[in-house]
């Protein structure tokens, strides 16, 4: 039996109207999903404010209400709790209810602009294949150890991540690899866990729609090492320049890793091909399949991450070179026509810089690059130019076209993307804003032994166009029609 009381330990309480010693069925900030004797968290939106809807929650059964500011009408015989914070209140909540799940895990929250899916999702291969039950939240899947569930947001509301993790409890799961997402720090979606690490990637221009300055974007992340423990490690990527910054409050125990700087890990790029890096880390040699100068800051993150959770060095590194690429990062074919297709879910212009550079970095320049790009619809508006300009001075040739235009018209997005090109790249671009035309176009437009980038959407398996979700996938897609020059 759940007593409202106990659920709220540690929530920080500004008034109490009623009983608060009642037994309680669940709770849920969505009124919709409120059945007899619940709790009602009402949560103030970036759309919807929960508190309009506390009179319908009351209505369908709830016994408690939980709220920001207390209704002006009382009902009779309902118990509500007043907060400062409700995102706050409602991770506290969840986390009791489901008897501190992260308690019992050692769980590492990864952050950062680029790279949180692929170290998450590696580390949770690592982990599995040196014999350990393991779990992942990322924004590709969630995984209680070989069950795989579908991921809906970077970061989970709380009630969904505690619910997971006590799903994790029960099957005995000893890691858990977590993205931390910049929404989900700044709406409370991580208080209350105990996170035994924390991983800092890198941080560039995304997400300015929500924070409005880099500034503000760049303290959120900071917050979330800020409220590590001591019994915790922090480990940060100082060739980023906000990489100490990270580590400035936290009381967790502090590490750096670098491939140009001083610091506690450090890596060194030997070969660079597109079958992969041969590195060197703390002195000794390592291959693997991943490709690019960023992955070699994620393998690095990795290792260090593995050490700091015991396993042994001469062992992380053999597990390092068994792992495979994941889903829509550098995800890459070669048709017979000697054509190599590259998927990559580079959506910011820093991820798209890297892709970009690591290519031209392998490449011998007699073969062309063709890119394929587009931005998101109802998103930082302002990356927009800077995503084109990237493109067409680095790439050979540029298909500008749509990602996931939501509720914005693609042909308005595009306009906004092709102010960034410069004078003397605009022989090089062409707009078709039917994205499955514009694959089509690059597979027509290539040559033997040319290279398509098609950026953007990685491991989506979807477009989202006027509220509606269209199956699409970027890398069957170019499978066929790379295919269909074949015949």
């Amino acid at each position: 039996m759940n007593v409202l009381k106990d659920i709220l330990y540690k929530v920080n309480l500004n008034a109490v109207v009623g009983s608060t010693n009642i037994a309680i069925n669940s709770i849920d900030f969505d009124s919709r999903n409120i059945a007899n004797n619940d709790v009602f968290v009402a949560i103030r939106g970036t759309v919807v404010d929960g508190h309009n809807y506390i009179n319908v929650a009351i209505d369908k059964g709830a016994l408690a209400i939980i709220c920001e500011t207390l209704p002006a009408k009382l009902v009779d015989g309902i118990t509500y709790v007043e907060v400062d914070n409700s995102n706050k209140a409602l991770a506290i909540m969840s986390s009791n209810y489901f008897d501190a799940p992260s308690d019992n895990l050692k769980l590492v929250g990864v952050t950062g602009t680029n790279g949180k899916t692929t170290v998450t999702t590696l580390l949770y291969q690592l982990f599995k294949n040196a014999g350990y039950k393991v779990g992942l939240l990322s924004t590709v899947k969630v995984l209680v150890d070989d069950v795989e569930y579908k991921a809906t947001h970077t970061t989970p509301d709380s009630l969904t991540i505690n619910k997971y993790l006590k799903l994790m409890n029960e099957a005995g799961v000893e890691f858990c690899f977590m993205e931390v997402s910049s929404h989900g720090i700044h709406q409370s979606r991580t208080e209350g866990l105990r996170f035994e690490g924390g991983v800092f990637t890198n941080l560039s221009h995304d997400h300015l729609d929500y924070h409005k300055t880099f500034a503000e974007y760049r303290d959120v992340k900071k917050s979330f090492f800020d409220g590590l423990g001591k019994h915790a490690f922090a480990l940060s990527n100082t060739d980023d320049k906000n990489g100490l910054i990270m580590l400035q409050n936290t009381n967790a125990k502090k590490y750096t890793y670098a491939l140009k700087g001083y610091a506690d890990y450090k890596a060194q790029i030997l070969e660079n091909e597109f079958s992969g890096l041969l590195l060197s880390i703390e002195g000794s040699e390592v291959w693997t399949r991943l490709i690019g100068n960023f992955n070699a800051y994620n393998v690095l993150a990795i290792y260090a991450t593995a050490e700091l959770l015991g396993l042994e060095k001469v062992e992380i590194l053999r597990l390092i070179s068994e792992l495979k690429s994941v889903s829509g990062r550098f995800q890459y074919l070669v048709s017979d026509e000697k054509i190599t297709a590259i998927v990559d879910y580079a959506h910011t212009p820093d991820a798209l810089i890297n892709v970009l550079e690591t290519i031209n970095s392998i490449r011998t320049k007699n073969e062309s690059l063709i890119t394929v790009v587009g931005c998101g619809g109802d998103r930082d508006k302002t990356k927009r130019p800077k995503m084109a300009h990237i493109a067409s001075e680095l790439s050979t040739k540029v298909i500008f076209t749509s990602d996931n235009p939501r509720s914005e018209s693609p042909e308005a997005i595009i306009e906004d993307m092709e102010k960034g090109v410069e004078p003397q790249n605009f022989k090089k671009t062409l707009s078709i804003v039917d994205r499955k035309q514009a694959i089509k176009t690059a597979c027509q437009l290539a040559e033997a032994n040319d290279i398509i980038l098609i950026a953007g959407k990685g491991h989506e398996t979807y477009q989202e166009i006027k509220g509606e979700r269209f199956d699409f996938d970027d890398y069957k897609i170019v499978q066929e029609f790379l295919k269909q020059l074949q015949k």
